[in-house]
């Protein structure tokens, strides 16, 4: 029937709704340090079995397909796409890039992740009141473990190696300011976005494990440089038009089986 018709195209309009807003999404953050674009995974529904395959048809023998009606289409999940953006260089001291796999850990509000604890690809960090580097962003959280710049350092010295080593000329003497620690999931997938460029460990992301900078797996880091959004505008955009086109088509759908309903209500006329 047609009522079947109404309710399958009305799934595939709402799954091309939250494609949309997905894409939508890619599309602000395309200037965002760090990011990582997502795409929408979609499956079928259930299905109406009409008839088993290998049933006895009218002459004894045995069919080689059945009659399956689907319901329809639904999002199963949103994937993160954890290619490595391009390099920008910046020039400012306390930039750094993470060219490979790896995450900064960062310290934040309580509610957010196990202890406060976040992770982030955005390597765009500052010196606050105390000393201490922290993400430049609106809430501005600590690097962790925590690396503290003294005073009398002169910022523009400061470098950072590809083995995360940070160092600076303090008082006129060159000193070790610190490491950066990088850290890996067996299945980032799995990390919960939360904002702020920032991710937080789930179950299904599993546990971190750490490790320095150049070490196996964890990719380098690139000093005075940062990791551009790895969105594609114009792969964005060709799919903003597809599902565009989709979600008409399946309006379209739904136009056609209320045409058919209109006809059926008539018969009695």
């Amino acid at each position: 029937m047609a009522i079947t018709a109404l309710h399958s195209a009305a799934t595939g309009m709402k799954a091309m709704d939250t494609k949309l807003d997905t894409i939508a999404n890619n599309l602000a953050n395309s200037g965002t340090t760090g990011f990582k674009s997502q795409r929408v995974n979609f499956e079928d529904l259930f299905y109406e079995e009409r008839r088993q395959p290998g049933a006895l048809n009218n002459l004894g023998q045995r069919t080689s397909m059945g009659l399956f009606v689907g319901l329809g289409a639904r999002v199963s999940n949103t994937q993160l796409d954890l290619r490595t953006g391009s390099l920008e260089e910046t020039g400012q001291p306390l930039d750094v890039a993470i060219q490979g796999n790896g995450l900064f850990r960062v310290t934040t509000f309580d509610g957010i992740g196990e202890g406060g604890v976040a992770y982030t690809r955005a390597g765009n960090f500052i010196k606050n009141n105390e000393g201490d580097l922290v993400l430049a962003t609106a809430d501005g959280p600590v690097l962790e473990p925590s690396i503290n710049l003294p005073e009398g350092v002169d910022i523009n010295t400061v470098t950072i190696t590809g083995d995360g080593r940070i160092t600076g000329i303090v008082d006129g003497t060159l000193e070790d300011l610190g490491q950066f620690e990088l850290y890996t999931f067996p299945n980032p997938h799995g990390l919960r976005m939360v904002g702020g460029n920032l991710y937080v460990e789930t179950e299904a992301s599993g546990s971190p494990s750490s490790g320095n900078p150049s070490d196996a797996g964890f990719g380098k880091l690139v000093g005075r440089f940062l990791e551009s959004s790895n969105v594609d505008p114009v792969k964005e955009l060709i799919g903003m038009i597809r599902t565009q086109r989709n979600f008409e088509l399946n309006s379209q759908s739904i136009k056609a089986a209320d045409e058919s309903l209109q006809v059926v209500s008539r018969l009695r006329r």
